[in-house]
Order: structure tokens, then C-alpha cells, then sequence
């Protein structure tokens, strides 16, 4: 197997993982788990993991002190908005829901990129983003056939909320891949998010009754915590170093279709005929807000 091929491997796996992860979240919060005790569970075993790999992968470069500020946007960003939305959000709504919703980080990393890195705007871009929040705003107004009130519709906020909040954070940390290893970037933003998310939820996670989980909660736990924080990550940067930011970039539009199987099979979801508008008005957006391609070589130094 070429290096290449190991890397989209990797880069479809930690996808599919992501995709798996919206069911699995419904699964375990909030119905067994606080949603901000499940952040808790997620941050301390992932920080743990990135600074045991430390012992394995000491960083050939110290922070410099100019960066810092944008580690600590990363980590408001990538760690701290994301996840206390994302969990929270998807405790609310339906596993379909929240990977559609997700779908539209991609147009958001487009506005938001045109707007702090002075990347071009055209009319495909505007369009795109008509179309992709149209989409949106279809699953967030429209009542599901299956599932409906008051906590789907803010559920479907607060995922909407973390897809904005990650399009900003993978906007922001392009120059620290610049100058830092992937692996050292994500132990440091995830430090400096802790700080924020453990006393956010340390409560919640204290009153947790543990004795409640069965064998089943406990495997749930470990995939969202290990597998779907700690090695999609480690996929996900393994991907970027071989076959460029675009080309990782690109499989985020497999995690729905991995999401709604999963959802259909074991969650008991139906894919209605609003969710496969709101989809298609998605897609089309995320296209046509990324028709013109950037110059690849700028891709892989992200």
C-alpha cells in the first residue's frame, strides 16, 4: 500500500468515524450523560493521549510567544465553542440533523476565509452560500415527521453554531501548520481549551451516576473520547502532511452518508423527503461555494 493510499485510508476512516459519532452521541447524552460531562470525559482523555504521545514525539519548535494569541483563538474555536455545542447540540437534535448541519463548514471556512485571509469572493461563492444556508435554514424551520418541538429546533442552532465556530478554527489554524507539527498544535490547543471546558462541566461530571452504564454505554464512551476526539484528529493530520488540506478537506462529504446509515440502522431514523432537499440544497452550495480550486501547492502547506 502507497503512502498515498494509507493517507486516504486514514482520512476516510477518521470521516467515518465522525459520521458514526452523531448516533453514538444520541446514544449515551443526555439520557445517561450530561452533555457537559460527556466535554469533560472527551477533553481529559484526549489530553491525556496528546501529551503521552510527547513522551514518543518531544516538538522540534517552542511556542513562540507571537502565536500564542492564535493558539488561544484555536482552542476557543476548535475546542471550547465546538464542543459544548456540538455535544450539547446533538444531545438535542437527530444524528441526520447534525451531519447535515455539519456539512456546511465547508461554505463557512469559504465567507470566513474571504473575509480574515482576504481570499476572492465571487457571485458562485454568494450563491453557494445562499443555497447551503437555505438548506439549513429548511432543517432548522421544518418540522421532522418523526421528531419536533422546541429542543430539535435549538439543537439544530447549536449545531449550526459549532459548524461556524469550526470553519473559524480551521481557518485560523492554517499558519500554525506552518511553523508546528500537527500532533503539537492540537496538544497545545487542546491544553489551553481544557482550561475553559473542565470547570465549564466538572460539575455535571462529579454528579454523573456511573453505576447507571452497562457495557454498551462504557464501548459508546470510549469511541467518542478515544476514538472520535483523540484518533480521528491524528487521522485527520496524518492526511493533511501526505495529501494536502483540500484533499482531507474534500471527504467531510462522506460523513453524512456514514451518519444517515448508521442513524437509519441502529438509531431508527427516517430520511425524509425535507431532509433529502435540505441535503441536495447543501451539496450544491458546498460546490459551487468551492468550484474554482485554489492553487494546490498553497493547499499543502496548510
Amino acid at each position: 500500500m502507497t503512502k498515498n493510499t494509507k493517507a486516504h485510508t486514514a482520512v476516510l476512516g477518521a470521516n467515518f468515524i465522525f459520521g458514526a459519532n452523531y448516533a453514538i452521541v444520541k446514544y449515551v447524552t443526555p439520557s445517561f450523560l450530561h452533555p457537559f460531562a460527556l466535554n469533560v470525559v472527551r477533553i481529559l482523555v484526549s489530553l491525556g493521549l496528546f501529551w503521552f504521545l510527547f513522551l514518543f514525539k518531544p516538538a522540534k519548535v517552542k511556542i513562540q510567544k507571537q502565536h500564542i494569541p492564535r493558539f488561544l483563538l484555536c482552542a476557543l474555536t476548535g475546542v471550547v465553542i465546538n464542543q459544548i455545542f456540538f455535544i450539547k447540540g446533538v444531545s438535542l437534535t437527530t444524528p441526520i440533523h447534525s451531519a447535515l448541519l455539519s456539512l456546511a463548514t465547508p461554505i463557512f471556512i469559504t465567507i470566513i476565509a474571504a473575509w480574515l485571509l482576504r481570499e476572492g469572493f465571487t457571485w458562485m461563492k454568494f450563491a453557494g452560500l445562499v443555497l447551503g444556508v437555505g438548506g439549513a435554514a429548511m432543517l432548522i424551520l421544518l418540522k421532522d415527521s418523526v421528531h419536533s418541538g422546541e429542543d430539535l429546533l435549538l439543537g439544530d442552532i447549536m449545531v449550526l453554531i459549532n459548524a461556524i465556530s469550526y470553519s473559524f478554527y480551521l481557518v485560523l489554524v492554517r499558519p500554525l501548520m506552518k511553523t508546528y507539527s500537527g500532533i503539537q498544535v492540537l496538544r497545545w490547543i487542546f491544553t489551553f481549551g481544557s482550561v475553559v471546558i473542565l470547570p465549564f462541566g466538572m460539575q455535571e461530571f462529579l454528579s454523573t451516576n456511573w453505576s447507571a452504564f452497562d457495557l454498551s454505554h462504557w464501548i459508546a464512551l470510549g469511541v467518542i473520547a478515544v476514538g472520535a476526539t483523540f484518533l480521528a484528529y491524528l487521522l485527520n493530520v496524518y492526511g493533511i502532511s501526505i495529501i494536502g488540506a483540500s484533499a482531507t478537506g474534500a471527504y467531510i462529504y462522506t460523513q453524512p452518508v456514514f451518519a444517515a446509515v448508521i442513524a437509519v440502522i441502529f438509531a431508527g431514523e427516517h430520511f425524509s423527503l425535507v431532509k433529502l432537499v435540505a441535503a441536495i440544497l447543501i451539496f450544491s452550495g458546498v460546490y459551487l461555494a468551492n468550484v474554482k480550486k485554489r492553487n494546490s501547492n498553497a493547499d499543502d502547506t496548510d
